[in-house]
């Protein structure tokens, strides 16, 4: 069995049980107002969180802009208002100056007879209607005032024609007629009720006016305190999202820094791992020299007084030894492959095969293989790397097909994706059960014994190692009898547009 991992997996999720998070959520609870929001926060991931602090910001900004532009609207509701108010008061004002005029130029005229006092008198009967269209426009149709506008306009009216009586009576019947008019005034009662009308409806227009001065400076007020209000919401909310992205951030780049020292310790332990296999391989390779050099002197030595049964022994134990030198080679090319620099560039994986393929020509004479080999992309990797990784596979091929009378072996590729190439290696050969397809890529791992296809287990440890460090991917698919196929994922050359 393998031996457990002794460096389990950091969590690096937003939940990792650090002896950091336990004391940073007791100072969150210190602070028993935010306690509620910081714990929905802390339950939720670092983009939910930005999401969710800026989204309530947002609404407090809708909120804000909503009642601020309603008390806007109540303000330039109320300044058109008041507008009209001001010159409704003028207007009335002036109405009233022209219906006094006239009543005075009116009684100078009766006791002189000089019609140059009835100057006003005129422009009153000229300039009324017009008095009376300007306060009519300036009322609402609905309002107490329009309605006061209509009275006075009939008292207006009223003055006028019992003026009017007045002047024809002057010009009929002379000053007696008229003497005690002059004294007391014409249309005493209209004009007495036009004046009170007039105060009556300049009293209501300046109580409207100064009540919505009072609802503008209450809404101004309003405003500027929901404004202060909600902007010092504004901050606090900013402030709690940004102590706890910066907490997330904190608690990250701790993660990360824990995350990178055991990486550096990992990588300390296989390169110290490399070193000793790379040395005690070197240390192997002579005591195995010496076993297979003194069993060859003693089989020769003894030619004659050993027996088959003692010369098989040492037959054995020269092979075991160039076994075992052979194990210590794949050994070294292993190790080799993990410390060795990668020279990357565009891979012609055509004319690599090929060139595979001339190269075994010489191994494969009595051999019957029909091969079949699909037009392959180019691939962006270490080409001495990208051979040794194709040798193995092909050899594997090669091998594993070696009891079928016709041996079938093709080379292909599958589409996947502009930026990925799969290529495949699959033969007809004896394969393999898939409950034990883990084991295949691992090293001394076999699913065949040793006297029924040669091997020591490495070839295919060392396609998984190249290709992991180009970045891609092995696996395999097989049934026993029925042949297996060898995947592998490089990546493709991009080309530019």
């Amino acid at each position: 069995m393998d031996e457990p991992n002794r460096h389990q997996p950091v969590d690096v999720g937003l939940d990792s049980p650090f002896p950091a998070a336990p004391r940073a959520e007791q100072r969150l609870s210190g602070a028993s107002f935010f306690t509620p929001l910081v714990q929905i926060f802390q339950r939720r991931s670092i983009e939910q969180r930005v999401l969710a602090g800026f989204g309530l910001v947002f609404a407090g900004i809708l909120v804000i802009s909503a009642i601020s532009y309603r008390n806007m609207i109540v303000l330039i509701r109320n300044g058109d208002l008041d507008k009209r108010s001001h010159e409704f008061i003028q207007f009335l004002g002036a109405t009233g100056e022209a219906i006094d005029d006239a009543e005075n130029g009116h009684r100078r005229f009766l006791v002189t007879g000089d019609e140059s006092y009835l100057a006003a008198y005129h422009t009153l009967r000229e300039r009324a209607p017009e008095y009376v269209r300007y306060l009519r426009e300036l009322t609402d149709p609905e309002s107490t005032q329009r309605a006061h506008v209509s009275d006075l306009e009939q008292l207006i009216t009223q003055q006028l024609q019992e003026e009017r009586a007045a002047i024809d009576l002057r010009a009929k019947t002379g000053f007696d007629s008229v003497r005690g008019m002059a004294l007391t005034g014409v249309a005493k009662t209209a004009l007495e009720s036009a004046r009170r009308l007039q105060g009556q409806m300049d009293q209501e227009e300046t109580k409207a006016l100064a009540q919505r001065v009072i609802e503008s400076t209450t809404t101004t007020r309003s405003s500027i305190i929901l404004l202060t209000i909600g902007a010092l919401l504004l901050f606090v909310l900013l402030a709690a999202v940004y102590y706890l992205i910066r907490h997330d951030i904190t608690e990250r780049r701790r993660i990360a820094d824990e995350l990178h020292r055991r990486g550096e310790l990992l990588e300390a332990a296989n390169k110290e791992l490399e070193a000793f296999s790379y040395s005690v391989s070197h240390d192997l390779r002579a005591p195995l020299r010496h076993i297979d050099g003194y069993a060859s002197l003693l089989a020769k030595a003894g030619a004659i007084s050993l027996d088959d049964k003692a010369k098989r022994y040492l037959q054995t134990i020269s092979e075991s030894a160039t076994r075992m030198g052979q194990l210590i080679d794949d050994l070294l090319v292993f190790s080799r492959m993990g410390r060795q620099e990668m020279l990357r560039g565009t891979v012609n994986l055509n004319h690599l095969i090929a060139a595979l393929r001339h190269d075994l020509r010489h191994d494969l004479q009595d051999r019957a293989i029909s091969w079949t080999i699909a037009e392959l992309p180019d691939v962006t990797g270490d080409a001495a790397m990208l051979r040794q990784v194709f040798m193995n596979l092909i050899a594997n091929a090669i091998k594993f097909t070696g009891t079928r009378q016709q041996a079938k072996i093709e080379i292909g590729s599958l589409d996947n994706g502009p930026d990925e190439a799969v290529l495949f290696v699959r033969d007809n050969g004896v394969g393999f059960d898939m409950r034990y397809a883990n084991k295949l890529f691992g090293v001394f791992q076999r699913l065949h014994r040793a006297d029924e296809f040669e091997g020591t287990g490495i070839g295919l440890a060392n396609v998984r190692r190249i290709i992991h460090r180009h970045g891609g991917k092995t696996w395999a698919e097989g049934a026993l009898g029925e042949g297996a196929t060898f995947y592998v994922s490089l990546p493709r050359v991009r080309l530019l547009a």
